[in-house]
């Protein structure tokens, strides 16, 4: 490990499952050694899909894969009597420890932070739980869909004529594995200047009311709900709708038909070169653009004579040659990039945000994004793949706790590794 890097001091002792598996992947690509602690046989989050060429297996999860680069990986019961004594030892020498359990469950097993901190007075313990460790919804239970709608976020998402939609990734546990990160760090600080450790709380509920603070500010200052805007805007006072997204020929693209001075340099640009290919409508080509007001123009003369005009030419350029052609002419379009379009970016690509790690187990070698923010050297850097089941046993009972070969063997045939 560099010794340039923000925590390469620090080893953590990771128990999270994927709802905070994102927190110690962040301190890991700041150089902490970071420990992923596994049942024996191996964490279910392995189970989750996608799956490398859509096979099946604990050892090809890509969800595994993002979420634990880097990570040494070791396999232990905390519930057996001989697995919690490991886990304290392990304790002894840890900076910190990650996890992700029903709250109560690490006091009942005698592993909570009080327990913890006779042994290591200035440990740091992360706790990410649904809706913190205290409250009236303490012990319910969760998932992404859950959170997104008690936060406010899943209101916000969507058309006002149909139902909700969420994010398909897990938008939650990210942004309450940030926010764990972030308070280890903080942590991480304090004990340096005071020498003394603490428990770190992270609710993943309050962690994404922090993300819909739009919704909140709105109503705190106007007492107005903010509603699912959709692909359209709608603009007072005749409530005139207009598209945000449009359909092109390879797929979207967004575009905004301001009025006024804000469309002033654009909605001309894009006349001028729907004129060349004799699409643009009589009324574009006479309008004063920056005197145009769409929300006291009827709907039936912005759809016949801008917005069917506008899908049309869209329609016949790919989202590149839009890109292309805005910036040229300085109209804002912008492509809806799938998964492929973020890849092929040439913006990413130049500035290097893709890292190749090699997976020997699969004979290949996958593509990552690379590390959240760029700095010099090797403070902060994706360090390599995430850990087969058990990977590391051997480096940390063997080497690192110095227990014999025989032990190891008898912890293995009953389970506790």
């Amino acid at each position: 490990m560099s010794e340039s890097s923000f925590l390469s001091p620090y080893r953590i002792l990771d128990l999270a499952d994927e709802r905070g598996l994102f927190c110690g992947k962040l301190l890991r690509d700041l150089g902490a050694d970071v420990i992923k602690i596994e049942t024996p046989g191996g964490d279910n989050a392995r189970n989750i899909g996608p799956f490398y060429h859509n096979i099946s297996d604990p050892e090809k999860s890509l969800h595994w894969f993002s979420f634990n680069t880097g990570k040494k990986g070791i396999t232990l019961d905390i519930t057996n009597p001989r697995g919690k004594e490991i886990f304290k030892q392990l304790v002894r020498k840890a900076d910190c420890v990650l996890e992700s359990f029903p709250p109560g469950f690490l006091d009942d097993l005698e592993l909570g932070y009080e327990d913890l901190c006779s042994l290591n007075p200035g440990l740091i313990m992360t706790s990410i739980t649904p809706f913190g460790e205290a409250g009236p919804y303490r012990d319910y239970k969760d998932s992404d869909l859950v959170l997104w709608a008690l936060s406010g976020l899943l209101f916000i998402c969507g058309d006002q004529d149909r139902p909700p939609v969420r994010i398909s990734l897990e938008q939650s546990y990210l942004h309450a594995g940030a926010d764990g990160a972030a308070g280890t760090v903080m942590a991480l600080y304090h004990r340096g200047r005071t020498g003394q450790g603490q428990k770190v709380e992270v609710s993943i509920l309050k962690a994404m009311e922090r993300v819909a603070y739009a919704a909140h500010i709105l109503w705190d200052a106007r007492g107005k709900i903010l509603r699912r805007p959709g692909s359209a805007l709608k603009i007072p006072p005749r409530g005139t709708t207009t598209p945000l997204i449009w359909a092109c020929r390879d797929g979207y693209v967004a575009f905004y038909l301001f009025g006024g001075n804000m469309g002033a340099v654009s909605n001309p640009a894009l006349t001028r070169w729907m004129a060349e290919e004799n699409l643009a409508s009589d009324v574009m080509k006479k309008m004063d653009w920056p005197k145009f007001d769409i929300g006291r123009t009827p709907q039936e003369d912005i759809d016949r004579h801008i917005i069917r005009p506008m899908a049309e030419f869209f329609k016949r350029h790919t989202r590149k040659e839009l890109w292309d052609g805005g910036v040229e002419r300085r109209v804002m379009i912008y492509p809806v990039n799938d998964a492929k379009g973020v890849l092929d970016d040439l913006q990413l690509s130049e500035r290097k945000f893709w890292v190749e790690i090699e997976h020997a187990a699969l004979n290949d070698t996958l593509r990552y994004p690379g590390p959240f923010v760029k700095v010099a050297g090797d403070l902060c850097q994706v360090r390599g793949r995430a850990p087969l089941v058990g990977e590391n046993n051997e480096e940390i009972y063997l080497k690192d706790m110095q227990l014999s070969g025989e032990e190891m063997v008898n912890l293995k045939a009953n389970g506790v590794i």
